[in-house]
């Protein structure tokens, strides 16, 4: 077992001496934010203490198998906790919603894996070195010598495999793939997470694909992938947003190409832009900080202000620079 960090053991105290506990999560979760939250909720609520999950949006439908008994709410106002937990959120405005009802709390404690952490909480376990935070969960499991039930398997296992591309992207290392083997033991259900997560996509989301393939740019020499998802392009495919996480890879797996995006239209004059990249020397989330985002060296994001042509020409104007950077 990895040695135990002097900021676990505080989170650990905090967490024994709790009894109400409240974990936030990230708006738009992904299957980091949701395994991660769910799989640490029900680890301490077999611990004996009194959970709430809130996040400000819903679980995506692909990550309902994972939560049967509905247990993500709304946050709403009037409550009070021992200890709040958010995982997975790199910054404090990143909570959306869920930041205005969580004043009344006790101890705040930030449990996350990306190097653009804020470290915006009382005690702050941040360690860009695991490629998930459901990797970070496991671990204060065994740290905490609480039992890892196959529910839990499932959440963590769905954590780790997502945020890892399916152990696919450079980060995984040779302890991600000991986490999973030991979920797998501990019950993870490994065919049926592949078939929930990556195997069943309802046909909205395949119209948004095919819009994907007819829409898809290149340019920097075809070094450089991206398209543009708006408002109209939901409607017309009969998609929600969540249904877009996972379309940007089909790009970046074209051959060449190094760097792939997706503009997406969030508000009148604010665009949402995520960066991923091929190339270890090109490290989109330095990009993305350029314009108050973050995230890590191959996946990255930001809310970028401004009109839709000119945050296109903005943003591909410094992928262009980062690219030549990475030549020289």
């Amino acid at each position: 077992m990895k040695n135990c960090p002097k900021v676990v053991e505080q989170i650990l105290e905090r967490l024994s001496a709790a009894r109400t506990i409240c974990i936030v999560g990230h708006v738009r979760p992904d299957g980091d934010c949701i395994g991660s939250q769910l799989g640490l909720a029900l680890a301490l609520e077999n611990a004996g203490k009194e959970l709430t999950i809130w996040n400000e949006d819903v679980v995506p439908d692909k990550l309902r198998f994972l939560d049967p008994d509905k247990r993500f709410r709304k946050p709403s106002s009037g409550r009070e906790f021992d200890v709040v937990v958010a995982t997975d959120c790199a910054a404090y405005e990143r909570l959306g919603r869920c930041a205005d009802h969580i004043a009344a709390r006790g101890c705040f404690i930030n449990i996350d894996h990306h190097a653009s952490n804020t470290k915006y909480a009382d005690l702050n376990w941040v360690s860009p070195r695991e490629p998930s935070t459901g990797e970070l969960i496991f671990d204060l499991c065994q740290w905490a010598g609480w039992k890892i039930t196959s529910p839990i398997a499932n959440c963590l296992f769905t954590a780790v495999s997502t945020d890892t591309g399916s152990f696919q992207y450079p980060s995984t290392t040779p302890d991600t793939l000991q986490t999973a083997a030991l979920l797998v033991e501990r019950g993870a259900e490994l065919g049926r997470i592949c078939q929930e997560v990556y195997q069943s996509y309802p046909l909205t989301r395949v119209k948004l694909l095919r819009h994907v393939y007819s829409k898809f740019r290149l340019t920097h020499g075809d070094r450089t992938a991206y398209f543009w998802l708006r408002k109209r392009d939901y409607a017309q495919a009969g998609a929600s947003t969540e249904e877009s996480e996972g379309l940007i890879d089909h790009i970046r797996a074209i051959e060449g190409v190094e760097v792939a995006l997706v503009f997406e239209e969030s508000a009148e004059n604010l665009t949402r832009v995520s960066w991923r990249s091929k190339d270890p020397r090109v490290d989109v989330a330095a990009i993305a900080q350029l314009f108050g985002g973050g995230g890590h060296k191959a996946a990255a994001g930001a809310r970028i202000a401004g009109s839709p042509l000119g945050v296109q020409r903005r943003v591909l104007t410094a992928v262009k620079k980062a690219l030549a950077a990475a030549v020289r």
